[in-house]
């Protein structure tokens, strides 16, 4: 899978994932896919949320070595 930007959100605490995780989109082109890691345990029902809502693909949800992985694909 082709990842256009991979940002780091471990540490982070809510809302602040979702926050940083919609910059980031605004920012790219439609079709482009983000790469995120996140810490925060209510990320994987927070990113869920957010794509039903805006739009956007949650193309990957998963937890890897105790932090969570995701990856989107902008609208």
């Amino acid at each position: 899978m082709h990842i256009d930007l991979d940002i780091d959100l471990k540490g982070l605490n809510c809302p602040l994932p979702i926050l940083r995780t919609k910059k980031a989109l605004a920012d790219m082109s439609s079709g482009q896919t983000l790469q995120v890691w996140a810490t925060d345990p209510g990320t994987p029902t927070d990113f869920a949320q957010f794509c039903r809502q805006t739009g956007h693909q949650l193309l990957l949800s998963e937890q890897v070595d105790g932090a969570f992985h995701f990856v989107l694909q902008r609208k």
